[in-house]
C-alpha cells in the first residue's frame, strides 16, 4: 500500500485515466438504479449485508479510481453526485477515505463472525453450503445492480469455495473433538474441590 493510499490522499498526474463526466457513457456504474434515491438503496442494502449505500458506492469508486500512487479521494468527493444516481451531496476526501475504511471493516466483522461460527462447529455441512449458496445469490444480485451485468458463470470460483468450506468444515470438527476429549487429572486420581 502505498503512502497515498495510508493517508487517503490523491494520485498526482493521473488525470488522463480519469473519465470526462461531460461525455455521456464513460464511466457507467449503478446505472439500473438511476432513478432510486439514497434511501431507497440503503434499505435494500440494509435487508442483505451490513454496509450502507455510501461506503458501497464509495468503496466501489475508491476501487476504479485506484491508481498507482493512490487513490483519487478529492476526484471521488467532488464528483460523488455525478458518479453515482443515488448520491446528492459532495464529499470531502476525509469523508471518502472514512467510508471506504467503514466498508474494509465491516466486510472483515463479516467474515470474523461467519467463521467463528463456522470454526465453533455451530453448524452443519449443510447449513453452511446453505449460507454460502445465498451469499453467492446476493454477491451476484449486488453486482448487477452497481455494473448493470450479470456476473458470469465461474465453476471454477465455485468450486474453490466448495473446497475451502469443506475444509473449514473438517477443521472445525476436528477441534471439536479436541475440546472435547477429556482431560486427566494431573496426578492420575479424582480431585475433589
Amino acid at each position: 500500500m502505498s503512502d497515498a493510499e495510508r493517508s487517503g490522499g490523491d494520485a498526482d498526474g493521473v488525470d488522463d485515466q480519469l473519465p470526462n463526466l461531460d461525455e455521456p457513457g464513460k464511466y457507467e456504474r449503478f446505472t439500473r438504479i438511476d432513478n432510486v434515491e439514497y434511501d431507497v438503496a440503503n434499505e435494500f442494502l440494509r435487508e442483505h449485508t451490513t454496509i450502507t449505500a455510501r461506503e458501497w458506492a464509495i468503496a466501489c469508486l475508491c476501487r476504479d479510481f485506484e491508481t498507482e500512487t493512490g487513490v483519487r479521494m478529492t476526484f471521488i468527493g467532488e464528483n460523488l453526485p455525478e458518479l453515482v444516481p443515488f448520491m446528492t451531496d459532495t464529499y470531502s476526501p476525509q469523508a471518502v477515505n472514512q467510508a471506504r475504511y467503514s466498508y474494509d471493516e465491516k466486510a472483515q466483522t463479516a467474515a470474523n463472525t461467519f467463521f467463528y461460527a463456522v470454526l465453533s462447529g455451530r453448524y452443519s455441512i449443510e447449513e453452511i453450503e446453505a449460507m454460502v449458496e445465498e451469499a453467492r445469490e446476493t454477491a451476484e444480485t449486488l453486482i448487477e445492480v452497481e455494473t448493470g451485468n450479470a456476473p458470469e458463470d465461474n465453476p471454477e470460483a465455485d468450486d474453490a469455495v466448495a473446497d475451502a468450506m469443506a475444509s473449514v468444515w473438517e477443521a472445525s470438527r476436528a477441534l471439536t473433538e479436541e475440546f472435547d476429549e477429556p482431560t486427566e487429572p494431573e496426578d492420575g486420581g479424582d480431585r475433589a474441590d
